[in-house]
């Protein structure tokens, strides 16, 4: 971990929410996190480290609004984002790990999964979209292949994300009548409401099997999505060890313009200024 990583005394509630995070302050957090996330990223590449990051939680619980800003400021070469759709067919008829496997990183690359493996701990156990005993020999084996990958060497961190019944409506409400989320709701999010015991129960199973001493779950209270944000972030940095990376002075090269000449600027098209 960074010599630098260290939080700074503020005055982190508003006056008006004092169980809210102040606004300012958060940014101003978010802004010196994401600083040491760029040094993280750029060790992780410059030592060759494999790291894979896996968000789990219910629906609207933040998951996407922590990956947003985890990789805003990196390298995509570097840091990827991997959301895998419904399997196909063919992919169904795979060993059920196969289709993630083809996604772990390379050295010097880190993963963040928007939904894995545990799909099938959750979702597909809960919508019956997965057979009882494919559901309980995913909770015996998981374990073990989450153990070959920590010992191939793989960082392997694991968060979930839990929100509350109250709180998940409130984000639910927000989606349907706000234009620019309306897309974010689906058919999906009306049964995960109605099976809310369904999933807890999932989720309780899924943690007797699979929250062990090698790779632990890591639980983000996501009720406060500023909070989260930082307390995910602030934690991941200190599960993998990094420092500064010195880089060379750059002197920029002065551009000669001799023997070229620029064709007639009327001759292109411009996109009209609006703006």
């Amino acid at each position: 971990m960074s010599k630098n990583h260290k939080q700074k005394k503020s005055d982190v509630s508003s006056d008006a929410h004092p169980t809210r995070l102040n606004k300012k302050y958060y940014f101003r957090e978010l802004e010196r996190l994401q600083l040491e996330l760029v040094k993280l990223h750029e060790s992780v590449k410059a030592n060759d480290l494999r790291v894979v990051v896996i968000f789990e939680g219910r629906d609207a619980a933040g998951k996407g609004g922590v990956i947003k800003r985890i990789t805003q400021r990196l390298n995509p070469r570097i840091c990827r984002v991997v959301a895998l759709g419904v399997p196909t067919e063919r992919e169904k008829s795979q060993w059920y790990f196969q289709r993630y496997v083809a996604h772990l990183p390379a050295a010097g690359e880190i993963v963040l999964l928007d939904r894995s493996w545990y799909n099938r701990a959750g979702v597909e156990h809960v919508m019956g979209f997965c057979t009882e005993n494919e559901y309980w020999d995913f909770l015996r084996s998981c374990p073990r292949f989450e153990e070959m990958l920590i010992h191939s060497g793989i960082i392997l961190i694991k968060y979930w994300f839990s929100v509350s019944d109250e709180e998940q409506e409130n984000r639910f409400r927000e989606r349907i009548e706000d234009p620019l989320k309306r897309w974010k709701f689906s058919d999906m999010d009306l049964v995960s409401r109605n099976k809310w015991i369904e999933y807890s129960k999932a989720k309780d199973e899924m943690f007797s099997y699979t929250d062990t001493k090698i790779s632990p779950w890591f639980v983000v209270n996501a009720d406060d999505k500023r909070r989260a944000r930082l307390n995910c972030i602030h934690h991941f940095l200190s599960k993998i060890p990094y420092k500064d990376i010195k880089h060379k002075k750059i002197d920029l090269p002065t551009i000669s313009m001799e023997g070229y000449v620029r064709p007639p600027i009327s001759d292109q098209t411009f996109v009209p200024e609006v703006y």
